[in-house]
Formats: structure tokens, C-alpha cells, sequence
């Protein structure tokens, strides 16, 4: 594996910086070297919010993404500001249950992943951070759907581990297209 570098990005309430640790923790559970570095706007709640994920086999020299692997748009505002930070030949995705509007990217691998849809599918629209997880992990293959599941056991404790079979659920909805 190669260093993988994430950004994911959307509205604060969307999980953004969930989905961020919850990658990371999978890493750390697989062995791997991990970062997770968040960033709030000014609002947490509606407002901007995003964070970096760095996993990798080898050591991490910083934490900083300034070119990225794969850059994950929750909302409009995030692709345009992030979408120029992904490498030639990254993974793009895009959650289309919110951004109406084409990325200018013609040299990136486009995922367009319908999060609000999926997850009321499931009849829980809560629950649209992890379909965007899921598709991040098959995609990347950065982790393993099942390190994803042990981190929900560890961190769903009390009456939130009811919680667990809806968000594996949303985790396998999205299903990877070749192109």
C-alpha cells in the first residue's frame, strides 16, 4: 500500500470528522501508521468543517495534506475548495444527494455516491456519513469493512451499540461501479 491522504469536507451535523476517525481507528486497528487532523469553521453545526486523514504503512513525516489521494465533497462549497488538492489520477467522491454541480476534474477517478438516497433506503437518514464511509474504504481499499465494523463495536457503547446493525448496513449499501 502506498500513503493513502484524505480530505474529507462538508457542512458541520453531516460526520464528516466521524467518518475521519473512524477511518483513522480502523488503520490503528490494522497496524498502520495514522494522523487525523480536524478543522472547524466558524459554526460547528451547519457551518464549514473538514479534516485530513493520513494511513500508511510507513512512518508519517506530518500531518499536513497539501496534495491529496482522495478528496471526499460532502456539499458544494467543500468541492470547489478542495477539489484542486487532489492529485492527478485521485478518487473524487461526491456526495449527489447535495452537490448539483460537476467538479472541473477531467484527470481524477469521479465516485458519485448518492448518501442522503442510500440512507433512506435504509429508512435512516442519519446514517448518510457512513454509506460515504463505505464507498471511501471499497473504493481505496485504504481499510477493511470489517476494521470499520470493530471500531463501530468499540466506540458504540451503551445504548448507542443499537446503532450497530443500521451503520454496517449503510457501510455495504453503495455498491462500486467499474467504470
Amino acid at each position: 500500500m502506498a500513503v493513502h491522504k484524505i480530505i474529507i469536507a462538508g457542512f458541520g451535523g453531516q460526520g464528516v470528522m466521524l467518518i475521519g476517525q473512524m477511518l483513522a481507528y480502523a488503520g490503528m486497528l490494522e497496524g498502520k501508521e495514522v494522523t487525523w487532523m480536524p478543522s472547524y469553521g466558524p459554526e460547528m453545526r451547519g457551518g464549514t468543517a473538514n479534516c485530513t486523514v493520513i494511513i500508511s504503512d510507513k512512518e508519517i513525516s506530518s500531518p499536513v495534506v497539501s496534495s491529496a489521494t482522495s478528496v471526499v465533497a460532502m456539499n458544494g462549497p467543500s468541492l470547489e475548495k478542495f477539489e484542486d488538492l487532489l492529485i492527478p489520477g485521485g478518487d473524487l467522491f461526491i456526495n449527489t444527494s447535495i452537490i448539483d454541480i460537476p467538479s472541473s476534474r477531467t484527470d481524477v477517478e469521479i465516485h458519485e455516491v448518492d448518501c442522503s438516497g442510500l440512507a433512506m433506503e435504509l429508512k435512516n437518514d442519519k446514517v448518510a456519513n457512513m454509506v460515504m464511509m463505505g464507498a471511501i474504504a471499497r473504493v481505496t481499499g485504504v481499510v477493511r469493512l470489517e476494521s470499520l465494523e470493530k471500531v463501530m463495536e468499540k466506540n458504540f457503547q451503551g445504548k448507542k451499540a443499537a446503532l450497530i446493525p443500521i451503520n454496517v448496513k449503510a457501510l455495504k449499501v453503495w455498491k462500486y461501479r467499474e467504470k
